[in-house]
């Protein structure tokens, strides 16, 4: 068996292909090992490689750049030795999940790489929140991942017609993605997911307390990730996974399970957020402005559906809210965009004044 031949079966359960093989050509001239990250830990990471997994050092690759940091899910070239042993270098992302960070610099942070299903986890143990799970699926939609919203926890909602309620309030919510209710404790609704997970590597996503690491453990069919009790008064728990992991799955796939994230900022997602409206945006072509803002504007086809209950005022006012903060996060490093959005804050201002003035005038008269 060739070196090559040896290297596609070793790291073909982790998603290695051909197209995988021909990138990484350059680098096996230069006598460096292919690998997939399956952990980073403060400036160093795990990776799998054909002769197993080693750990590395990721200083060597631009450190200072949130966006261009190695994460997990990248595919690296690696030194085949050295005390530290470096990451040179990672192949170009098929995909990238990346979210704002809290920082006041407005930076990008990528939390996994080279995914091709984002499988959003909400528990039915707590209330649902629509708009929560809009925010994860338009940053799903941008990542260039299909987004999955499975609905975990359903033997805590045993009545069918009750369950099937959830679900259409979730499909209403996400527009061309598949609604799984599933349950770890009975099994329930796990061979529909294992199924489409199969098929590439997939992230796991979703707020504490979600379920994550039980289904992981379910698909994985042993228990790897650690799990905690969630608190009976709202749903939630404390965070049990602390890193991003990745895992071959025995069925086939990778799946990649995350932190309870608790924020979950929009970053430059314009097209992940108008994919998870398209109804708006479709209704949108039929205003009588092309720029209509869908507030108040006379001949508005998005407020006429609002009115005829064809679209429900909460999506309206979601799609608003997201669309607005992804302006700001975009405006914060494009100084184009930011002189713009003043002009039209100051066009609306004086709009307002005038209206104001006008009213003033009027109970005067």
């Amino acid at each position: 068996m060739s070196s090559t031949t040896s290297v596609s079966s070793a790291l073909a359960p982790y998603g290695w292909d051909d197209a995988w093989a021909d990138e990484f050509a350059p680098y096996d001239a230069e006598g460096l090992l292919p690998g997939r990250v399956i952990r980073v830990d403060r400036g160093q990471c795990d990776v799998v490689t054909a002769g197993g997994t080693l750990r590395a050092d990721t200083a060597f690759v631009t450190p200072h750049d949130p966006l261009r940091v190695v994460c997990t899910g990248d595919w690296v070239a690696v030194e085949p030795g050295g005390n530290p042993r470096y990451v040179r270098t990672y192949l170009p992302r098929r995909t990238a999940f990346v979210r704002s960070t809290s920082s006041k610099r407005s930076e990008g942070q990528i939390l996994a790489a080279n995914v091709d299903h984002a499988v959003v986890a909400v528990s039915l143990a707590a209330e649902l929140d629509l708009a929560r799970i809009e925010r994860f699926l338009a940053l799903a939609w941008e990542s260039g991942a299909q987004p999955v919203v499975v609905l975990t926890k359903a033997d805590l909602v045993p009545d069918a017609v009750t369950r099937a309620h959830l679900v259409q309030d979730v499909e209403t919510s996400a527009p061309g993605v598949p609604v799984l209710t599933v349950s770890a404790q009975d099994g329930d609704g796990l061979d529909v997911l294992a199924a489409i997970v199969a098929g590439g590597t997939s992230v796991l996503l979703g707020q504490s307390g979600a379920g994550k690491s039980t289904l992981a453990n379910a698909l994985l069919g042993e228990d790897v990730m650690d799990v905690r009790a969630i608190r009976d008064v709202d749903g939630k728990g404390r965070h049990t996974t602390t890193t991003r992991n990745l895992l071959a799955l025995p069925g086939g796939g990778v799946l990649i399970d995350t932190p309870g994230l608790r924020g979950v900022g929009l970053w430059d997602a314009s097209t992940g957020v108008g994919q998870v409206f398209a109804e708006i945006e479709e209704l949108a072509g039929d205003c009588r402005f092309h720029d209509c803002a869908h507030e108040s504007e006379p001949g508005c086809a998005v407020l006429a559906a609002v009115e005829t209950g064809d679209l429900p005022g909460r999506r309206l006012e979601s799609y608003r809210k997201l669309l607005r903060e992804n302006q700001y996060i975009v405006a914060k490093t494009d100084a184009r965009l930011r002189a713009e959005l003043r002009k039209d804050w100051k066009r609306k201002g004086a709009i307002g004044r005038a209206a104001l003035r006008a009213k003033q005038q009027g109970r005067l008269r």
